[in-house]
């Protein structure tokens, strides 16, 4: 069946020459991007009660943007002033880069992994020494404590902020041939927001193991996956189906 429409969960890129553009151009479909889920920061109180003394720390662990924002904030709340001294430990370099937003990069130690969490521990057994916070989400990942644990760091994970399911009820009535996913929480978000929802010829496309997991637990039938090695990204799995789809037609 061919594909018209596409409707991927998450904001749309702020770049002009994203891959989706790209797809949209190519292939004459129209892609939408509506963010199934959303990012809520925790108050500075409550994150007292998590038994958080930021004075406690000398490094800080950053996984994500949302991370370097969410720590910022509840700084300011807490009315600390960020020691310049204090070590940041960055899982990847667009994090690293992020972080120059807030602190002035040439002056501050930074410590910048390649990409995936466990990429991080040469630089954790380097700095063993550290007392580490991780600000994150409510729902962290489980290979970050099992890398730190495994390591035997001394660390204390600390929720700074929530990932919250958006309301789609303006979405009741509309049909996309494909729904892209890239977390559990989003395939989660679709049955909390239509718990009726029935697939049929709708196209599922998810991305990341857990993801997939989830969809299948919901009983979703999964068309499109990605990363494989022919396709690590989501727009090259997209690009390979539409084009598959749409030949001849």
């Amino acid at each position: 069946m061919k594909v018209k429409t596409i409707l991927v969960s998450q904001p749309e890129p702020k770049v002009e020459n994203s891959p989706y553009f790209e797809l949209q151009n190519k292939h004459k479909v129209k892609v939408d991007f509506r963010p199934f889920i959303h990012v809520e920061g925790v108050l500075a109180k409550d994150v007292r009660t998590q038994k958080i003394d930021l004075n406690n720390f000398t490094a800080i662990i950053l996984t994500s943007k949302n991370s370097v924002d969410h720590f910022f904030r509840v700084a300011e709340e807490m009315r600390y002033k960020v020691p310049e001294d204090l070590k940041y430990f960055c899982q990847s370099e667009a994090v690293a880069f992020y972080l120059q937003k807030y602190v002035v990069y040439r002056k501050r130690k930074i410590y910048v992994g390649q990409k995936d969490f466990v990429d991080m521990s040469t630089l954790f057994k380097k700095y063993k020494d550290e007392k580490y916070l991780l600000p994150s989400s409510d729902q962290l990942n489980a290979d970050i404590p099992q890398t730190l644990n495994n390591l035997k760091v001394d660390w204390v994970p600390g929720t700074f902020y929530k990932t919250v399911m958006s309301d789609l009820s303006d979405l009741k009535d509309v049909y996309y041939d494909v729904l892209a996913f890239f977390s559990p929480t989003g395939i989660k978000s679709l049955f909390k927001n239509f718990p009726d929802f029935e697939q049929n010829n709708t196209r599922i496309a998810v991305f990341g193991s857990t993801t997939q997991k989830e969809a299948l637990e919901h009983g979703l039938r999964i068309d499109i996956l990605a990363p494989t090695p022919e396709t690590p990204s989501m727009t090259m799995a997209l690009e390979k189906y539409v084009s598959e789809a749409n030949k001849g037609k």
